[in-house]
């Protein structure tokens, strides 16, 4: 399980068992009790073998080889902290991480996996997702996970290979999808994108489910066919790095002036503002927000439909629904 002492290895799995009580607690995967198995089986700390934390003068790294037992420790029990870790910088700016794991737990839950499922993973990370769904699935070659950065496929692979498993591990922009391991049964995104690519939809075989972030939430969508699916938002709140790619714009800053106090800090109708970017003006979209209620995010979803996709709020027909690309 990685070249690490013996005392580490002992630190690891009782930090380890303490996580899976912690996002035991939290009901994270209530809905599949069969994920807290994987949690408890795949080791987190062989997917971080070093990591950056926020100090006095910005990113410090910690790592798992450091010459210093207490760094050591510092290192393997915040691998097993409830929370995102920053694993890639790039001129000081994040570009991979691992997330958060009581997240990861709600997402695969949702995911509604299957015995026999394939799956694609879009957003490799440090390969700890992978791993999570090959221990469910008790077959790799049902896991593939793309990322469009071979550094971070080489160290997935690296990193999947010492904890024991051998998913395909493929190189690409994840928005095409990988037409040669579909179709695919489910898939999962795990960075943020501004609509469902269409490559997706072609990949999955009918009744397949896509699960993916989109405006700080979960899409949960189903597949109708290679043109059709449709799906509502999950309540869970969802922060990612955004998809890379050739070509693909970040995402509009919205302006905030002139808005109540009260609007700005409220989550849901930035939800609504980050659904709707470029298509809904902030006011409009205060006013419609407040006199429907607050929605959360629950009560909006996407429809793809041939070349045309669009969000909405209640219902897919109804009158609230604004385009996506």
């Amino acid at each position: 399980m990685g070249p690490y002492d013996t005392e580490t290895d002992r630190l690891a799995a009782a930090a380890r068992e303490a996580l899976v009580r912690e996002i035991d607690a939290e009901g994270a995967w209530a809905g599949d009790p069969v994920w807290r198995e994987a949690f408890a089986a795949v080791p987190r700390h062989v997917f971080v073998p070093y990591y950056y934390v926020v100090g006095p003068r910005g990113y410090e790294r910690r790592w798992g080889e450091s010459p210093d037992p207490e760094a050591r420790e510092r290192w393997v029990r915040g691998a097993y902290a409830d929370v995102p870790l920053a694993t890639r910088l790039r001129d000081g700016e994040l570009v991979s991480s691992s997330s958060q794991p009581s997240l990861m737990a709600r997402m695969l839950a949702a995911l509604e996996v299957e015995d026999g499922n394939r799956v694609l993973e879009v957003g490799a990370g440090t390969g700890y997702n992978a791993a999570l769904l090959a221990h469910r699935l008790g077959d790799d070659d049902l896991v593939t996970t793309v990322d469009l950065e071979p550094e971070i496929t080489e160290s997935a692979s690296r990193h999947l290979q010492a904890a024991g498993f051998h998913p395909a591990v493929v190189t690409g922009d994840g928005a095409r999808g990988v037409p040669e391991r579909a179709p695919f049964d489910r898939i999962i995104a795990t960075c943020e994108l501004s609509t469902v690519p269409r490559a997706w939809l072609a990949q999955c075989r009918p009744g397949a489910r896509i699960l993916t972030p989109l405006a700080t939430g979960l899409l949960a969508l189903t597949v109708r066919d290679a043109t059709h699916g449709e799906g509502r938002f999950l309540p869970t709140a969802a922060f990612f790095v955004p998809l890379r790619g050739e070509g693909r714009p970040g995402p509009e800053v919205v302006s905030l002036a002139g808005l109540p106090g009260r609007a700005r800090e409220q989550d849901t109708f930035r939800f609504l503002l980050a659904l709707t970017r470029g298509t809904l003006d902030p006011q409009e979209g205060y006013a419609l927000w407040e006199r429907e209620g607050e929605p959360e995010r629950e009560r909006y979803g996407v429809t793809v439909d041939g070349e045309r996709a669009w969000a909405w709020l209640h219902e897919p027909e109804g009158p609230y629904a604004w385009p996506l690309p």
